[in-house]
């Protein structure tokens, strides 16, 4: 090697420092004369790499968390007339549905106990009992509307469109038009088929104490009340969320700005295994790192930057498996250049009259290219020079 030059990454001092979208690589020159470990007799480097020509990706890897999708609240609104449930909004993150009350007699005629409910960890689906005030189950049907009154006969709006669209997945509901929001007599008599299968009074009319929407098959994340608890108004019953498996993590707000929803990312499993996905939401406010928030590290953890919460929604949810609040890794693809010419970063040379460079190895001979650099990514750098091809080998030093 010439006494001119050193390796960056060997004797040198190398900063590689986040400057906008890149990298600025700052090297101390050593004094001249001083040898190299990695020299060999015949004057060639220890080991050599080809130079590349492809995509260059800046991607970063963070911690994130495995979890469930569309955490929400389902509450309690007391026990006053018909009692009532309301459903958890069909999409978002939100802290509650329209609640659930007792629905037993009238107004005023006592209060509403909860007499059983589903357990944390378990799944339920349309139809399916998600808990029971005084011995009345609420269940389940699929919509994004919440249920915020009872329903009947000549009732319009979006919550019977709803109510008839379960009712005929159901197979209760043949010939009604689900594209109409008008409470028919055919819906009525669909409702008296549900309520027979349930052994129920056949009123032809759902009550707000019947039913609970939401946008889909629902998890149980916890019970926010226990059986014997008084169902008072306002709280909550059950914190729901979507069955499907998402992955959550924070970013420094620097790197938030360099990601969009939409942009392909790869998550490391637990136990091994990895999952495509895509960035499916990205915060607009930023907030101080909180582990306890469920985000990940995302850009050195307790170091207490203002980050923003990132979800992604993963392309086949069923390949995540692992427990609830799981650490996975995430790695993000960032900036990608077409086409390059990169080489390893171990291979630049801090040249003495300045700037960086590379030794070029051809038949058995060394000689120095001097080099642009550009973006860093996984380990090279992408580099320009004339005298640069794909294919050529440059030095670097042995491992």
């Amino acid at each position: 090697m010439s006494k001119r030059t050193k390796w960056v990454l060997g004797s040198l001092v190398v900063v590689l420092a986040v400057t906008g979208g890149g990298y600025a690589v700052v090297a101390q020159p050593g004094p001249e004369g001083g040898g190299s470990k990695q020299d060999r007799s015949d004057g060639l480097p220890g080991a050599t790499s080809p130079v590349t020509r492809g995509d260059l990706s800046s991607g970063i890897k963070v911690d994130g968390t495995l979890g469930f999708a569309k955490e929400r609240k389902l509450n309690a609104v007391g026990t006053s007339g018909t009692g009532g449930t309301g459903g958890a909004p069909g999409a978002g993150a939100g802290t509650g549905g329209a609640g659930a009350g007792s629905g037993s007699g009238g107004a005023g005629s006592g209060s509403a106990t909860l007499t059983w409910v589903a357990a944390a960890g378990s799944s339920v689906e349309r139809d399916g009992k998600l808990y029971e005030v005084n011995g009345k189950p609420v269940r389940l049907m699929y919509g994004t509307t919440p249920v915020y009154r009872s329903l009947k006969s000549g009732d319009k709006g979006e919550d019977v469109k709803q109510l008839k669209q379960n009712l005929q997945a159901l197979g209760f509901g043949t010939g009604l038009d689900t594209t109409d929001g008008t409470f028919t007599d055919g819906t009525v008599t669909a409702v008296k088929r549900w309520q027979k299968s349930h052994k129920v009074k056949e009123t032809g009319e759902v009550g707000k104490d019947d039913i609970a929407f939401a946008s889909g098959p629902q998890r149980i994340q916890k019970n926010d009340m226990a059986v014997g608890d008084e169902a008072a108004a306002g709280k909550p019953v059950l914190t729901l969320t979507g069955t499907e498996r998402m992955v959550r993590l924070q970013l420094d707000v620097a790197k938030a700005g360099k990601v969009k929803t939409g942009d392909p990312v790869t998550v490391s499993l637990p136990g091994g295994g990895t999952a495509k996905g895509k960035i499916s939401s990205i915060g607009t406010t930023a907030n101080d790192d909180d582990p306890s928030s469920g985000g990940g590290g995302g850009g050195g953890g307790g170091d207490k930057k203002p980050k923003v919460d990132v979800e992604v929604a993963l392309d086949n949810p069923a390949e995540a498996t692992g427990p609830d609040q799981s650490p996975v890794s995430v790695g993000l693809t960032g900036e990608v250049r077409k086409g390059v010419l990169s080489v390893p970063v171990n291979s630049l040379l801090a040249l003495a009259e300045g700037g960086f460079g590379v030794q070029v190895v051809e038949d058995g001979k060394v000689r120095e290219v001097k080099v642009e650099l550009g973006m860093f990514g996984k380990g090279r750098v992408e580099v320009k020079g004339d005298a640069l091809k794909e294919g050529m080998l440059v030095g670097v030093p042995a491992s």
